[in-house]
């Protein structure tokens, strides 16, 4: 059964939606967020259906200043915001009436992929982790979406937007999903009602090229680990994630879908949730 909630992250009220299995539990608890841009309406109820019906809760959640969440500036996304604020989801998972404390999981899919190996590894209350074609490296990814003679020009911006900002201006705003890409594709598949703005603060494109998730990974041991790697991933590229996995200690599991970054979202979603089901029972149930 799925019920509308809100939570406190330093301040904020964040939305989302609570799932329960039947009986009185105290049950296991999986929290869902979503990637970069992304929103909780676009395909994480696929997922939390499949967990539920395996006796999983599930706590999903819109990030700061996105969907139904509060926090400005909208469409911003600072990545130790959004880590800050799942530590507070854990913390809210652990006072609900039925669920039981000492099993919390999470789940991140692309940026918060990366979410998930910092905070696995931080926080020892989380006690598995799953993360799916994860961002572990913002400027390792950033360098592969933009030429160097680019990179300068959108360094220029970033200035720009910081100028303007100091100056009482709003801060500068950019497309999310371009014409043809594989991003637009996945945002007409699942964003349903039209809530999607398809737009993101240049500032969240400087905050991302400060974000390096990989180097926490070898410690999220001995909590154990799950990465979901797609095989024809160039959004966050698959060399990056697969290197990222090799420096993780046991306990562990790789599973290699042979398919693009969105996929597990849509196509895929029936082995992506699966594997992560397993993975979760295994070590919460």
């Amino acid at each position: 059964m799925r019920t509308d909630i809100t939570f406190d992250a330093g301040g904020l009220k964040l939305a989302g939606w609570l799932y329960k299995p039947k009986g009185k539990g105290p049950h296991p608890l999986v929290i869902l967020s979503h990637g970069f841009t992304g929103l909780k309406a676009m395909g994480l109820a696929g997922y939390a259906e499949i967990f539920e019906k395996a006796g999983l809760a599930c706590l999903v959640y819109d990030h700061r200043n996105w969907g139904e969440s509060e926090g400005e500036p909208r469409m911003e996304i600072n990545p130790w915001d959004q880590v800050h604020d799942m530590r507070d989801a854990v913390t809210h998972a652990r006072s609900l009436p039925g669920i039981d404390k000492e099993r919390i999981g999470i789940w991140g899919t692309s940026y918060s992929g990366g979410h998930v190996l910092v905070v696995g590894a931080i926080d020892r209350r989380v006690k598995c982790v799953v993360s799916q074609v994860p961002l572990v490296t913002g400027y390792g990814t950033m360098n592969r979406w933009v030429t160097s003679a680019a990179m300068a020009g959108m360094q220029e911006r970033f200035i720009q937007d910081r100028d303007d900002r100091a100056a009482g201006k709003p801060p500068r705003l950019v497309k999310a999903a371009f014409p043809g890409t594989e991003t637009e594709e996945w945002v007409q598949a699942t964003d349903k009602d039209g809530s999607y703005p398809n737009q993101v603060t240049q500032r969240s494109l400087e905050m991302m090229l400060e974000y390096e998730p990989a180097s926490y990974i070898h410690r999220i041991a001995p909590t154990p680990l799950m990465m979901i790697v797609a095989k024809r991933d160039t959004q966050t590229p698959t060399d990056t994630q697969l290197e990222a996995f090799n420096r993780a200690c046991d306990p562990k599991q790789l599973v290699l879908l042979d398919c693009r970054h969105y996929d597990p979202y849509t196509a895929m979603l029936k082995e992506s949730a699966h594997a992560a089901r397993d993975w979760f029972l295994a070590h919460l149930a």
